[in-house]
């Protein structure tokens, strides 16, 4: 068995290597993702500490990952994945306190996300879109997914013309069929709004994120919304629109 790296920027890109070698539809998201999207862009400002890892893996190669995480040094939790496996599968690293949190499919929390759609776009992480998307998502918003969210918009345009960029479309699609992920996806941009001003950033990198809010916001209103989308706008917040995720200790 190989031993994991202590460094975990080392530690994502020794997996992504190992993924790639086998030809796994698996990718990050996550934090890590974050942090591999924006690059040279990250503004220091938004960085932040990462102590787990997060994958997305189709479900034909659901298998395959969890014998190449084994084989790379980690113990996959026993409980959690006899419990969850279908879905989620949970794999720790003993010797540098850490975690991977897989999703098999789909991405299900808060809500649920069909974000395997895009594993082949990049070789490293989803499409920023996708990436942002499981933040914004998350209907309690922490400091770290804020962060998150800030520094995705910072340094990605928002557009459905640009591969590198965030496909407004995309979001705008999926909030589009489900009233519920629409609402919390607007809760949150207007959280983000909100907070702004607290950002120890330029005005200009400020001003910008502002803009690519708006870009999201105008773009998640416009789309076409299905029949199920008008049915489920009527109850409104009568009824709880999101699920309650189950979490495990670990910091994403």
């Amino acid at each position: 068995m190989a031993e994991t790296l202590p460094d975990i920027d080392q530690e994502a890109r020794r997996l992504l290597d190992l993924v790639s070698a086998r030809g796994l539809d698996a990718r990050l998201i996550g934090g890590m993702a974050v942090r591999l999207l924006a690059a040279d862009d990250l503004d220091p400002a938004l960085e932040r500490d990462i102590a787990d890892l997060d994958f997305v893996v189709s479900k034909r190669d659901a298998r395959a990952l969890a014998q190449l995480l084994e084989g790379a040094g980690y113990r996959g939790d026993e409980e959690f994945n006899a419990l969850n496996g279908a879905r989620r599968l949970l794999y720790l690293d003993d010797v540098n306190r850490r975690q991977i949190d897989v999703f098999i499919g789909r991405f299900s929390m808060c809500h649920d996300l069909p974000i395997a759609d895009h594993l082949d776009e990049r070789p490293d992480t989803l499409p920023a879109a996708d990436v942002l998307m499981t933040k914004l998502q998350i209907v309690s918003l922490n400091a770290k997914d804020r962060a998150d969210i800030y520094a995705l918009l910072a340094s990605h345009e928002v557009s459905a013309r640009d591969p590198d960029a965030i496909d407004a479309s995309r979001v705008a699609s999926l909030a589009g069929e489900d009233w519920g992920l629409q609402h919390t996806f607007e809760l949150n941009l207007q959280r983000l709004r909100d907070g702004l001003g607290e950002l120890p950033l330029e005005a200009a990198v400020v001003a910008r994120i502002g803009r690519r809010i708006e870009a999201l916001s105008d773009a998640i209103e416009m789309a076409p919304k299905s029949r199920r989308w008008r049915i489920r706008a009527r109850i409104g917040e009568r009824k709880r629109w999101y699920e309650e995720p189950e979490e495990v200790d670990r910091g994403r």
